[in-house]
């Protein structure tokens, strides 16, 4: 008996042997193994499942001792969520940055805890670097650069950029992806896949198979940068009437589906007061044109940047002309808005601004909310439903508003998941979109002002008068529909004249009676 066991044992140390050896000597991180990935995202996932399963046994439900356990778990777990993402990385922190990105959606503990990742994706060595470019490009970096910059100018969850010169004296930005996401994408997916549906059978009120199902299909586009580069084309032909937009150019001899090397813009980061203070920047005049550009790729064209998060949103001075300017960056999360859906998401949006609640539930239940459309409501525009039925662009956004909504947000997730499960895909990364530009707007003090809701009507206005004289068989009838969309643009701009002159008037009456308020 000894004699075998003496065998197995030595076959068994030889193999752990020869294995070290082998990992050792291909220098092997071991968190590249998906068992490890795997096995670090079942615990964690287990150990967030058992925390919400056994916290409130002995806590009456309502009570105030029972929300404010609830928050510790939201916070305990967004936390693990948290540290999980910066271990395994890639795509689960592409996952992390999306759900950080759901204000009003989710509970405050977990986006202002997962916000961080924006700023917290690991950097690949110079030496992997180098080897993407080595392999997609064929050429040394001596040979493609005058300079390359060591130090990344950032880093984000797929790659990260590289300032250099060509050898032309012009200065590029050389977006580079992390050599290890394309192998470990899918697989990644496939995990949280495995076990998000784990946590919807423990869990039925978790609902967020939706983000599974975006992963799945925005990621390959993502990893394409070739892709991205086409998008960003796209989107600077589109919108080159608005003379301050600014997308940079493309060098497609130096770009690969793993490199994208682009004109290098320097500027101020869009949520970044003091740069825009010390640059004599109207916070205004931004967030009117974030507006203006925003509402046109949604009800106008229907082909939506869906990742303008501040990093990817710089402005600053034109150094000849003295204009503001908007850098649109990062291309690679677009959404295609199908004819049908864009057309009744403006008509939804004209009934809430005209606070016309029959056409608001009529369009909710058209765009999937069934009987959930005051949520719907809610959730698009981050108002109150007291809000939503007085006007959203009559009713000033209060703190104490804000407060309820964030704190329905975990009192309702359930109903949330649900909703999110309901509407169609496409409405999953506008809602992502409103939320991303609302938090800049937030933070400019511009949120909900009227121009916003003017730029946004103008648009309907626009798009569904062109989709209505598509359909009209006459010339007469063509004529009828630009005259009444002529009308009604004509209407809005003298209420926004009315505006500016009521804003101008009520200053200068105020200045005005300031020395006698001593």
């Amino acid at each position: 008996m000894a004699g075998p066991l003496l065998r197995v044992s030595t076959l068994a140390t030889g193999v752990l042997a020869s294995s070290g050896l082998y990992l050792y000597s291909r220098k092997l991180d071991f968190n590249d193994l998906s068992l490890v990935r795997f096995s670090r995202a079942a615990a964690i996932t287990a150990a967030i499942s058992y925390d919400y399963f056994t916290a409130f046994k002995h806590v009456e439900y309502g009570t105030e001792e029972y929300w404010d356990l609830k928050s510790k778990v939201h916070q305990r777990s967004a936390e693990r969520l948290l540290d999980l993402c910066c271990a395994n990385r890639g795509t689960f922190i592409k996952v992390g940055q999306h759900l950080g990105a759901l204000d009003y959606l989710l509970p405050k503990e977990y986006t202002s805890t997962l916000k961080v990742l924006h700023s917290r994706a690991p950097e690949s060595s110079t030496e992997e670097i180098q080897q993407v470019l080595r392999e997609d490009l064929g050429k040394e970096l001596s040979e493609l650069f005058v300079s390359f910059e060591d130090k990344p100018q950032g880093t984000a969850s797929l790659a990260q950029v590289h300032k250099a010169v060509l050898h032309d004296g012009r200065t590029v930005a050389v977006k580079i992806q992390h050599p290890k996401v394309q192998g470990q994408s899918s697989k990644d997916i496939v995990v949280i896949e495995v076990l998000a549906k784990a946590v919807h059978w423990l869990f039925p009120d978790f609902g967020f198979m939706w983000l599974v199902e975006e992963a799945k299909k925005n990621m390959p586009l993502e990893l394409d940068f070739l892709n991205e580069g086409h998008n960003a084309e796209k989107v600077a032909n589109m919108l080159a009437h608005h003379s301050f937009l600014k997308v940079p150019k493309i060098h497609w001899d130096l770009s690969t589906k793993r490199i994208l090397t682009m004109e290098f813009v320097e500027g101020g980061q869009v949520n970044d007061l003091d740069y825009m203070k010390n640059h004599d920047i109207n916070v205004n005049e931004i967030s009117e044109s974030l507006g203006k550009m925003y509402s046109e790729m949604i009800f106008v064209h229907g082909f939506v940047h869906c990742d303008p998060h501040p990093g990817n949103v710089l402005v600053r001075k034109c150094p000849r002309s003295r204009r503001t300017e908007i850098f649109l960056l990062d291309h690679g999360l677009y959404q295609n808005l199908q004819p049908d859906f864009r057309l009744d998401y403006c008509r939804l949006w004209n009934a809430l601004i005209s606070r016309d609640m029959a056409k608001v539930e009529r369009y909710s239940r058209k765009l999937g909310a069934g009987d959930l459309y005051p949520l719907f409501a809610c959730v698009l525009t981050a108002r109150s439903w007291t809000a939503v039925n007085a006007g959203i662009s009559a009713v000033p956004v209060t703190l104490s508003e804000d407060d309820e909504i964030r704190s329905n947000a975990a009192q309702y997730l359930p109903q949330i998941s649900e909703l999110l499960n309901r509407v169609p895909r496409q409405m999953l990364l506008l809602l992502k979109t409103n939320d991303l530009l609302r938090g800049i707007e937030t933070t400019l003090g511009t949120r909900a002002s009227s121009s916003s809701f003017i730029n946004m009507s103008r648009c309907c206005i626009s798009a569904l008068a062109r989709a209505r004289r598509g359909k009209a068989e006459s010339r007469m009838k063509r004529l009828q529909i630009r005259l009444t969309e002529a009308f009604s643009l004509w209407t809005l701009c003298l209420y926004e004249l009315f505006l500016r002159v009521k804003g101008s008037v009520s200053l200068h009456w105020l200045t005005a009676l300031l020395p006698f308020s001593h």
